[in-house]
């Protein structure tokens, strides 16, 4: 049998539709999990695999989806059950492949959840070890939405197992995952870890997909993946639908080949017809592999900055070299005045943060990765990870959520060896210093051969020459009268090879007086000569202006936008001093700085009234936050670090309010359903929900609907919020406000979920359906206002 990864590369690949509405439509019933029927009804997941089988798939996904190791105790067997039925599914067939099937393990990521990093890839690698055990010939992480949980599954994959990897996320309209991401974000991070496909799978239709993939088609070089759902689900005489019939889906598949979808399948939804008339019609079509795009880039857990004709600016100040306040906060553990630097280079307009943590006396490994978990907290900038210790870089590597900037290599072999495999296995574009063995060559020439030599090493690793940035080195000119001359040329000569060049700008000044004016000059001639890449210090204005004034001179700045907004900034704002004064308590709440919240917070209560702080103070700041997250202008993870800076805050004011002031307490109840443990939707809600001053009794995942009642009981609470992802569990939500409307009809019930929306809320008696976490609060807070 062709290996699945030549097969890719020669015809379309099918894969199989939706499982689990299918197994619904078979009689699985509310409560019951999927996973569940591969031991109690073998026979029908083996028949349910068949039907697509007929309809000519070339890939059936085993029934392993909701199955870990932390949701059951026995996931072997029923992994082990799961494959048993693929097995003797595809007995038969030609040519057919078993995927084993990876879904999200429900729980946040750190530092918004508890699931920390290396629980989650250790949660991933039971299941990949057990999946090579059982014979599988893809693994296939699909419906994630969160970029770290992602990259966790796809270490997992190739750290157990040598099987094939594809990877598809669950994109919202705005093209987004819920933690903001884009595809060009992970199509970068996904090509860098060394997926063999990717693309998105879930959450809508093919049509909402078409306004997605040319994203996809643009800039990724491996193969496409595309699974829809069958439209959107509609409840129609009391039973759900879906809007898009077999025919419609067929024919939006067609459009999404011509897009350049090479692997098609379809979620949920989609029967085994939809998936016969989807090969049907493509079948016929031409076929073509996607290009290699050759593009440079590095991305965040939001977007990819692309290295090519507009310059970069990478933020120096979180380098503790020349910095004392730096060096004292990160022998001290202030992370909170490290992530007060990030917030203010990221509002002077840097693409890229160094982060820079080598002191001696401090664990450098253990700070690195502290720092870098904490500075994409609260900023979305791509990193530059920074660091001449390898053990240091791997364990940044591994946490970061993105393709980073890894600073750096140079022409000695050793610094190689120990590096590229790094850059391999986590992907990375790598920083190159032309200085080798015996120093650093007097001659652009020379420092052009140790680049070339630095980049054939990087191929023979499988590193592509796009991702290899040159650093000719600028030396200052207090030591010699050309160096600058000679870093210059080598720019020119480096950039006219089509190598992407970067330079520590500041060094050219070294131990001369008012070094900006030195810096400012010499970077105008730098990004004369081609310079792509700037370490430099924002709070720089010469330096700056230089940037801005470059970009509208050389037609980079469409109508001079850019410039004129810079211009208009007043001049001090624009430079001010890393040592500017403190955070107000709205902008620490906003930047999500949960210390210096608490501090500003605590000092205000020495003359404000508590009371104030909360209207005036911190419900403004969670509003100012909250209409970000609602515009798309912030995500998931600046909201929950803006709630916990809120609730420290909040803890603070707590203390200060008289209990004759305190009023009644204001209480919401919120439960995953049974059958679901897809708690991160909940714990979302759970979160804002405190950091608004809301008493939050949170009953957990999969909970019965006799334990929501008993709470209510209980507490005397009548605000209920439920939650549920899949639609397996829909039918558990609508007993639980069944049993509670029962016990008496006042009871408010709320509710959310990837599978929900107005028609189905309506349908199981729910009294407001949220489509978000903010949805909830602002409703939580009209019912206790009434």
């Amino acid at each position: 049998m062709i290996s699945i990864k030549e097969k890719i590369k020669s015809g379309r690949l099918y894969f199989d539709g939706g499982f689990g509405t299918m197994l619904q439509s078979m009689g699985l019933e509310g409560g019951q999990t999927p996973e569940s029927w591969n031991l109690s009804y073998p026979e029908r997941i083996i028949s349910l695999h068949k039907a697509y089988l007929d309809a000519g798939c070339d890939v059936i996904t085993a029934n392993t989806f909701g199955i870990n190791s932390q949701k059951y105790s026995n996931y072997r067997e029923l992994i082990s059950a799961a494959m048993d039925c693929a097995e003797k599914a595809i007995s038969g067939y030609k040519d057919r492949y078993i995927a084993f099937d990876i879904g999200p393990t429900g729980r946040l990521m750190e530092p918004m959840g508890d699931l920390g990093f290396e629980e989650a890839v250790g949660i991933f690698s039971d299941c990949v070890k057990e999946a090579v055990i059982n014979g599988a010939d893809i693994i296939i992480i699909e419906t994630m939405n969160d970029c770290l949980e992602t990259k966790a599954a796809v270490l997992a994959a190739k750290e157990c197992s040598s099987l094939p990897v594809f990877v598809t996320n669950a994109y919202d309209k705005s093209g987004k995952l819920m933690t903001g991401a884009c595809p060009h974000a992970m199509i970068a991070m996904l090509e860098g870890l060394g997926a063999d496909a990717i693309g998105m799978n879930c959450s809508f239709g093919p049509d909402i997909m078409l306004d997605i993939i040319d994203e996809f088609a643009r800039y990724s070089s491996l193969p496409i993946i595309v699974q829809p759902n069958a439209g959107l689900p509609e409840v129609v005489n009391g039973k759900t639908v879906y809007t898009i019939s077999a025919d419609e889906f067929s024919e939006y598949m067609c459009r999404l080949c011509a897009h350049g979808a090479t692997i098609l399948g379809g979620c949920c939804g989609t029967t085994p017809e939809y998936i016969k008339r989807t090969i049907e019609k493509t079948s016929v079509l031409p076929f073509s592999l996607p290009e290699k795009k050759h593009i440079t880039a590095v991305s965040s857990y939001t977007h990819a900055v692309v290295i090519d004709n507009e310059p970069i600016l990478i933020g120096e100040r979180i380098n503790p070299t020349g910095k004392p306040r730096l060096k004292e906060a990160l022998r001290s553990g202030d992370m909170n005045y490290v992530l007060n630097e990030a917030i203010k280079q990221a509002d002077l307009g840097v693409q890229i943060l160094d982060v820079n943590v080598g002191l001696p006396e401090i664990d450098e490994a253990s700070v690195m990765r502290q720092t870098v978990l904490a500075v994409q907290s609260v900023t979305d900038l791509p990193l530059q990870l920074d660091s001449s210790n390898p053990d240091a870089m791997e364990g940044a590597m591994r946490v970061y959520a993105g393709k980073p900037l890894v600073n750096s290599v140079n022409g000695e072999c050793a610094g190689m060896k120990k590096i590229f495999p790094l850059v391999k296995k986590y992907g990375g574009a790598v920083i190159a210093l032309t200085m080798d063995e015996e120093g650093i060559p007097d001659t652009a020439e020379g420092r052009l051969e140790i680049a070339e030599r630095i980049i054939s090493t990087a191929e023979s690793y499988g590193i592509p020459k796009e991702d290899i940035i040159v650093d000719p080195l600028c030396l200052t000119i207090s030591s010699g009268k050309s160096n600058a001359l000679v870093t210059l040329e080598a720019v020119k000569l480096i950039h006219s090879k089509g190598i992407k060049t970067s330079l520590g700008v500041s060094n050219v000044s070294f131990g001369l007086p008012q070094r900006d004016k030195i810096n400012s000059t010499f970077f105008a001639l730098a990004l004369e000569q081609g310079l792509n890449l700037a370490i430099m210090n924002p709070h720089s204005k010469p330096m700056m202006d230089v940037y801005y004034s470059f970009k509208a001179l050389h037609g980079l700045d469409d109508g001079c936008i850019k410039y004129i907004e810079y211009a208009s900034n007043d001049s001090a704002q624009q430079a001010k001093a890393p040592d500017a004064p403190q955070n107000t308590l709205i902008s620490s709440i906003v930047s999500g700085l949960k210390d210096d919240s608490a501090l500003i917070c605590r000092d205000m209560l020495k003359d404000t009234p508590p009371l104030d702080i909360i209207n005036k103070h911190i419900i403004p700041a969670l509003n100012e936050i909250g209409i970000k997250f609602e515009k798309k202008q912030a995500y998931l993870p600046q909201l929950l670090m803006s709630a916990d800076a809120a609730t420290a805050a909040f803890e603070e004011v707590k203390r200060c309010i008289p209990p004759e002031l305190k009023g009644d307490e204001r209480a919401v109840i919120l439960a995953t359903v049974k059958g679901d443990i897809h708690d991160i939707g909940k714990n979302i809600v759970r979160v804002m929900l405190e950091s608004y001053g809301f008493k939050v009794y949170d009953l957990g995942r999969d909970v019965p609907a006799e334990a929501v009642l008993d709470c209510v009981i209980k507490t005397g609470c009548r605000l209920v919020g439920l939650s549920a992802l899949m639609t397996t569990t829909v039918s558990s939500m609508e007993e639980t406000i069944k049993l509670l409307k029962s016990h008496d009809p006042s009871i408010t019930t709320v509710v959310g979920g990837a599978v929900l929306n107005q028609e189905y809320a309506d349908m199981i008696g729910a009294d407001f359906y949220a489509k978000d976490a903010m949805d909830t609060v602002r409703y939580a807070e009209e019912f206790y206002q009434k």
